[in-house]
């Protein structure tokens, strides 16, 4: 069993660290690329909007709604394993896939049972590589890791698609398959030969309850740690939040392109190139720097700048794109900025025997806004503009940048431990209700 540690009581962590997140950013590569191919290869071939929309349900929703029991899982379960065994089963479906184009037989409902298995895969290994983080990384370390974890996204966001576009028209889509399963080789490699410390478990009563009733007892176990926890329950209501502002609008930023602004999709590719760019700067400074001692100071600088970003969206006249762009850059500098410290700031702050559940909570309960933000944003940007939700989505991140350091529960999240932000006379672990209670 093992607890977080410091640099000084680890110093050859990286050792073991990096083969590890080496192997997961080829599988993260390979997942981004068979997504951008999937979709390209069904819009091009079968021109329906509504089975777009089907596929990417179908990768969303499994996730979201098994991710709270799969986080208890990975509490109780070996991670390593989990690791494991997800990118195995990727690997497999992928490959029965590959083999179903190379048959000149596939079928829509083939890729929806592929998409399927990927979320369901998903809803453990993304848990599981962030609970682990904290076992095997330095406490101090553990923003600048996030801010390189953001730089990989960055970098990804803005390489995949032009990697996806040529491995297609070489390749074809069943070749595009192969590679994603040899990065999900790639990545079980290491895993074989190194060993993720697992965290210290309290003693239940699983052999009176059986399993699945001890399973049951750990989801609930972590939503009560999270309700009880004022602080971190706050957070979570933030973060859902911004997913509610903030996705929308960028999946919005086609029709303000086009149709506000009447520019072609060059624009609209040079917009989301600088995005990526500046995120990639953000996400090296932040992994070089670590941002403030208190992280809570280095989210509200990072999600307010973002909110002028915004801001500069919403404003833009509509013969000035400049502002757009100025804007862009704004925002994808000092993302990271809020979403790195945030990560760290769980990974130290929440007990390792926790981390699975918190960390699926939070992508669960910040993932479900986004849907709903859509069935808002969409009528109001068509019976007003897209210009008018940047305006709310800026001033939102302005209010949540205040927020962040003006309430105590949370300035105060990256300086208390769960324990002592408990009701008084409850143990941080008593969230874990056995069978007596």
């Amino acid at each position: 069993m093992a607890t977080q540690f410091s640099e000084s009581e680890k110093p050859n962590w990286r050792r073991t660290f990096f083969p590890i997140w080496f192997g997961q950013s080829f599988s993260l590569f390979g997942s981004r690329l068979v997504t951008f191919a999937i979709m390209w290869h069904l819009a091009a071939t079968t021109q329906r909007a509504v089975v777009l929309t089907i596929t990417a349900l179908v990768g969303l929703v499994p996730e979201l709604l098994l991710m709270p029991f799969a986080g208890a899982c990975v509490d109780r379960w070996n991670r390593r394993r989990i690791l494991i065994l997800s990118d195995a089963l990727i690997a497999i479906a992928t490959l029965g896939m590959a083999i179903l184009f190379y048959l000149q037989i596939e079928q829509l409902w083939h890729i929806y049972i592929l998409m399927f298995i990927r979320s369901l895969a998903g809803a453990f290994h993304n848990p599981a590589m962030k609970a682990s983080t904290s076992l095997l990384v330095p406490r101090e370390r553990l923003t600048n890791i996030a801010g390189l974890n953001q730089f990989l996204d960055s970098v990804l966001e803005i390489a995949t698609p032009a990697l996806g576009a040529i491995a297609i028209a070489t390749l074809s889509i069943g070749g595009v398959l192969l590679i994603d399963m040899v990065t999900a080789l790639i990545a079980i490699i290491p895993l074989l030969f190194i060993a993720i410390p697992q965290p210290d478990r309290k003693p239940d009563q699983e052999k009176s309850t059986g399993p699945l009733q001890a399973l049951t007892r750990d989801v609930k176990a972590g939503f009560q740690y999270v309700i009880q926890w004022r602080g971190l329950l706050l957070a979570f209501l933030f973060a859902t939040i911004s997913n509610f502002f903030i996705l929308p609008a960028f999946n919005l930023l086609p029709i303000m392109v086009s149709r506000d602004f009447q520019y072609g999709v060059d624009v609209l590719a040079i917009t989301n190139i600088i995005i990526g760019i500046a995120m990639a700067v953000g996400s090296i400074i932040i992994s070089i720097w670590g941002g403030f001692k208190r992280k809570m100071f280095t989210m509200a600088l990072g999600v307010s700048l973002m909110g002028v970003g915004f801001l500069f969206f919403g404003f833009a006249p509509f013969n000035r794109y400049l502002f757009v762009l100025i804007g862009a850059a704004i925002f994808g500098l000092n993302n990271p900025f809020l979403n790195a410290p945030m990560s760290a700031l769980l990974q130290e702050s929440v007990e390792p025997e926790m981390q699975g559940r918190v960390f699926s909570l939070l992508v669960t309960t910040a993932r479900a806004a986004i849907p709903l933000g859509m069935i808002v944003a969409g009528p109001l940007a068509d019976q007003v503009n897209v210009q008018t939700w940047y305006l709310a989505g800026g001033i939102y991140c302005l209010i949540m940048g205040v927020s962040l350091v003006s309430i105590p529960a949370i300035r105060n999240l990256d300086s208390v431990k769960s324990g002592d932000a408990l009701p008084k006379g409850a143990s941080s672990h008593s969230v874990f209700i056995t069978a007596d209670e």
